[in-house]
């Protein structure tokens, strides 16, 4: 079987979305698949890249990009290169991930039009109570992104609860499957000596130390964990990330004067964010609303049996992650005294958080990891292929569901 993933941008560009989709493809090609990747190239330019032939698989191609507006990768070529990478490529099916307006070309293309598309929704475009903006730019959007899910075979929905909270895919819940996303341990290395000195330079004296992970945006609630660290003495906070948020988060540390507890460290290399996974207390995902939709670093916190401490958003993914796996204590979004009171609640006792920890640890050992994930969705590319209909059969996979509840 040859799969084309079409995506947004590839490791070593930061993000849940592309390291899934670089744990998937290893996964997926260890399996026996052949399987190939167009995304877009990370530095704005025009000229993109191919994969030469000495490179090992899996083959990324890089479609080349402008820049980005609204987040959203701006690349006029991207049809263009659609059309030669399904050309030279040859697949049986497209594997395209959403958000990503670039994947739209799919319907302007007799290419692509001729093959099975399965869509792996990874977030709703939210039209944010916070980011205003993004509410009008929606509007232009979904008749692309309802025109693509009616040309789907297969919808993949990243938890239950997203799946019921989606409108965008209501009316195409007969072709949705519930899958969750996964994560390769391998990907995470055990640190060694030099990388945790680092980190211990980055920690320095704390009773509690927790550890953010994500960009400084809008819905990542980082304002929220800064003011409930604010509250607690004897924690240290890191946070490591950058976006169009750090200077007004680098205000509201020096109003509050916690800049000696507080950190905004920027991004970090591998090795870097393995160190200070590996050395922290607990993970924090604050976040405020639904564009969080699943939170792959909760399964990156799980990778090091790290308890978490995340936001209970109605309708996103993160909380039933954090139920299902048992690691962690939910907190109301935006209240930042709940926050802290859960901080506190762990700092107070280090037995439970390595009972958390454990629980996340055996949770990845399990349904979370990456071959059990990409075993399911293979499983749906087979049912795609083998179906000349509108949509697949039932599957027979563990915690997936046709209907958004446990199978």
């Amino acid at each position: 079987m040859r799969v084309l993933h079409v995506g947004k941008f590839y490791p070593p560009f930061a993000g849940g979305m592309e390291y899934f989709l670089a744990d998937l493809m290893r996964a997926q090609q260890a399996q026996g698949m052949e399987v190939a990747a167009l995304v877009h190239d990370e530095g704005p330019g025009w000229r993109g890249s191919v994969p030469a032939a000495a490179d090992p698989p899996p083959r990324i191609y890089c479609a080349p990009c402008l820049g980005r507006l609204l987040y959203v990768p701006l690349s006029p070529s991207f049809p263009a290169w659609l059309n030669r990478v399904i050309r030279d490529v040859a697949p049986d099916l497209l594997h395209l991930h959403l958000p990503n307006t670039s994947a739209f070309a799919a319907l302007l293309l007799p290419r692509a039009r001729r093959l099975p598309w399965v869509v792996h929704w990874h977030a709703d475009v939210v039209a944010s109570a916070i980011d205003r903006r993004l509410a009008l730019a929606y509007g232009l959007y979904r008749p692309f992104e309802q025109a693509l899910l009616r040309r789907s075979r297969a919808i993949i929905a990243t938890s239950p609860p997203y799946l019921a909270a989606s409108q965008a895919l209501q009316p195409w819940l007969e072709r949705c499957v519930t899958i969750p996303l996964g994560l390769d341990p391998g990907r995470l290395a055990q640190p060694d000596n030099a990388s945790l000195a680092q980190a211990e330079a980055l920690w320095g004296p704390a009773s509690l130390r927790v550890l953010a992970i994500g960009r400084l945006t809008y819905y990542k609630g980082h304002e929220v964990l800064i003011r409930a660290s604010a509250s607690l003495p004897g924690v240290q906070t890191l946070i490591l990330g950058g976006g169009e948020y750090r200077p007004r988060l680098e205000r509201l540390i020096q109003t509050l004067n916690v800049g000696d507890r507080v950190r905004l460290t920027g991004y970090r290399t591998e090795a870097e964010v393995a160190a200070l996974l590996a050395s922290c207390d607990l993970v924090c995902l604050p976040s405020l609303e639904r564009t969080e939709a699943f939170g792959l670093v909760l399964l990156e916190a799980m990778r090091y049996a790290k308890p978490v401490v995340v936001s209970d958003i109605p309708g996103s993914g993160a909380p039933w992650l954090v139920r299902r796996a048992q690691h962690g204590i939910l907190t109301p979004p935006g209240d930042a005294p709940a926050l802290a009171a859960a901080l506190a609640a762990l700092q107070a006792h280090p037995a439970r958080r390595q009972q958390l920890g454990e629980a996340g640890a055996r949770a990845l050992q399990g349904e979370f990891g990456i071959q059990p994930v990409a075993g399911a969705i293979n499983q749906l590319y087979e049912r795609v292929l083998g179906t000349p209909g509108d949509s697949p059969p039932p599957l027979a996979i563990p915690s997936c569901s046709r209907t958004g509840r446990r199978a």
